[in-house]
């Protein structure tokens, strides 16, 4: 049994961790407030506008959309990771990395594929496995429209250039403070979904449909992008905080099993010395 001094050392290093990591869960939890205000904000003018293009496109004969939406063989392809650019979020990037790893060994096994990482933890660990063209970590220093903005514009430019065939984006999807959801999703080339609700609908148009599709495409495009970062960002610090509360909590278990070690090596020690002093007593005695 270790010594009384040892024990009240790791009592006193276990309380130490322990309010560190209630500290970094109440960072967290204002955050993620802040956070899933904005994404839940954000979604409704996402989908709309991702929907009212499907809408036009569904009522136009050809191709409009370009060469966003030009389907090539699959020969280059590039994955955009968005990870943290901080740790001790639980399995929060790990996950998105596994899921890239899975799409490079089993969806495009055979193919030359590159990666764009938007996050420092996600561009370390695939930088080992793969060639890593252009790190993005600073965008969550200030992240806002116009930042991701740029990374969608070098992502286009590439795609219409013909370097690569399809763009991914894997990130995590915020579903609630506790539950992140893994997502895959095709940046480029452009998915055409007909919809059956508004294929009848007839409107009136000014400027045409079809400048109404070019101007729309690049927007939504950047809108894309900058959800699923945004979405990644609420995720993280819902992450964080249920990986810190669970430490918070491991952490206290320990505290409170090592104060009963100790009560129960103290109570030993004064039971000897007690025994010891009987025992002298009762030798003089004698």
């Amino acid at each position: 049994m270790a010594n009384l001094k040892e024990i009240r050392n790791r009592i006193s290093s276990v309380s130490s961790t322990m309010q560190i990591t209630s500290a970094m869960k109440m960072v967290s939890a204002a955050k993620l407030k802040k956070a899933q205000d904005a994404i839940t904000a954000m979604r409704p003018y996402s989908e709309k506008l991702t929907q009212l293009l499907q809408d036009l496109s569904a009522s136009i004969e050809g191709d409009v959309a370009g060469k966003y939406s030009e389907e090539r063989a699959v020969n280059n392809v590039l994955i955009v990771a968005v990870t943290s650019n901080r740790g001790l979020c639980g399995a929060f990037n790990s996950n998105v990395v596994k899921e890239t790893n899975q799409l490079v060994q089993n969806k495009y096994a055979g193919k030359k594929v590159d990666f764009l990482t938007i996050g420092k933890k996600g561009n370390d660990i695939l930088r080992k496995s793969g060639t890593v063209i252009q790190n993005d970590s600073a965008v969550f220093d200030n992240l806002t429209y116009e930042n991701t903005a740029e990374i969608a514009e070098y992502l286009m430019q590439l795609f219409a250039d013909g370097k690569y065939d399809r763009i991914e984006v894997v990130y995590n999807q915020f579903k609630n403070a506790a539950t992140q959801i893994v997502m895959t999703e095709q940046f480029l080339p452009i998915v055409s979904e007909q919809s059956e609700s508004n294929a009848t609908a007839d409107y009136i148009f000014e400027p045409s449909k079809e400048e109404i599709i070019l101007e729309l495409i690049p927007r939504m495009l950047k809108t894309q992008l900058f959800k699923s970062v945004r979405d990644s960002f609420a995720a993280e610090h819902g992450a964080r905080m249920t990986a810190m509360h669970k430490a918070t909590d491991n952490a206290t278990d320990l505290r409170n099993q090592l104060k009963l070690t100790y009560n129960k090596a103290r109570q030993a020690a004064i039971t000897n010395e007690i025994l010891e002093i009987v025992g002298g007593a009762e030798a003089l005695n004698g």
